[in-house]
């Protein structure tokens, strides 16, 4: 038997048929997952390295087809125990996707978004940060520090240069006012003596939080800033699996944790690393520079964890490849879906018409 769309009952095999990819021109890469019995399920992974990620996500169709789609928890073990080289970005990030996938999937199945089998929700609603808008009420944002580019400063720069980043977010303050919560984003770009001059310059300013004030790669650096300030520290963009966010909370190097659905795991390890934080008093604020996908699974993990901070909203393009656009923001929160699985349609037609050749992306 074959139908276009879910509720099935529990007992009713349901099998996985095919996993196809797709590269969008923004650099988006999504896979689609679909079933015999005409459900599927789509999930997002990094925008970096996108051609890899969908030519690796491809690998895991022998496996995965003729496999029963719900059973979510086992295929994740399974693919990452699969592979001789574990963890990194692209192998993750795959796993990301194909997770996704497997819980909108799972979703539809039931007739429940994600977050009720869960155990949620844990919120009717989730504050959202990103471009300020007083008619949408959304009230938080996060700035880069004036004259860092992407590229690492020098390892110790002079008063002139410290003053120049104190300068540009004192600004920022005086229009804004203390209403509004205004994260720095350092993009890890700094290096860490320089690092210490800034995060204690801006105190006097209020930041709502240092994000990737330094790389991530050294975890004890990382962790010898964030004691020397009272601003919490915030990283995880570049941080994968529950392994990887492991030592972050154990040496106390960040006090708000900023995992990638579409890289750190899916909302599987999301869910997971969620659980670790809480018991470090540690909330998640899931980073999200994707399409929509990756928010709509954010917005999954915002109603299904007790330690949820913010979500970053990311870009508005993604409205672009929905058939029905999520609820609208209201009051700085967007509502959680309530349609089954991911909560979104993506619509195929404008999807198909964004594929090609990707823009370069840098982090």
């Amino acid at each position: 038997m074959c139908r276009s769309e879910g509720p099935i009952a529990p007992n009713e095999e349901i099998r996985v048929s095919q996993i196809e990819t797709f590269v969008l021109k923004s650099s988006w890469v999504f896979v689609k997952i679909s079933t015999d019995a005409g459900i599927v399920g789509w999930g997002e992974m990094l925008k970096d390295d996108a051609r890899a990620c969908a030519a690796g996500a491809l690998e895991v169709a022998p496996y995965l087809v003729g496999q029963d789609p719900r059973r979510v928890t086992h295929h994740w073990q399974a693919i990452h125990r699969g592979a001789f080289y574990r963890g990194g970005p692209i192998k993750t990030a795959i796993l990301s996707g194909i997770d996704q996938a497997l819980w909108d999937i799972t979703g539809k199945c039931f007739g429940s978004p994600v977050y009720r089998l869960l155990g949620g929700p844990t919120r009717d609603r989730a504050r959202v940060y990103g471009q300020l808008d007083p008619e949408r009420g959304i009230n938080a944002m996060k700035t880069g520090p004036a004259g860092v580019g992407r590229q690492p400063c020098k390892y110790v720069e002079g008063q002139k240069f410290v003053d120049e980043v104190v300068e540009h977010f004192k600004s920022l303050r005086d229009e804004h006012g203390d209403g509004v919560d205004i994260g720095v984003d350092f993009h890890g770009a700094v290096q860490p003596p320089t690092a210490a001059l800034l995060i204690k310059a801006l105190e006097p300013y209020n930041p709502w939080f240092y994000e990737e004030v330094v790389q991530a790669l050294n975890v004890d650096v990382m962790a010898e800033l964030a004691a020397k300030t009272h601003v919490p520290l915030a990283t995880g963009e570049r941080i994968f699996t529950k392994w990887g966010f492991k030592e972050i909370l154990e040496k106390r190097a960040a006090t708000i944790l900023q995992p990638d659905v579409c890289y750190a795991g899916g909302i599987t390890e999301l869910k997971i690393i969620a659980g670790m934080a809480e018991a470090y008093y540690t909330p998640l604020a899931p980073h999200n520079p994707q399409g929509p996908c990756s928010l709509a699974a954010s917005l999954q993990i915002a109603g299904a964890i007790p330690n949820f901070l913010i979500q970053e909203q990311g870009a508005r393009e993604y409205e672009d490849l929905l058939a029905e656009p999520l609820p609208p923001i209201i009051d700085g929160h967007r509502p959680l879906p309530t349609a089954p699985g991911l909560g979104i349609t993506i619509d195929e037609d404008k999807l198909m018409a964004q594929v090609g050749d990707p823009a370069p992306y840098m982090t």
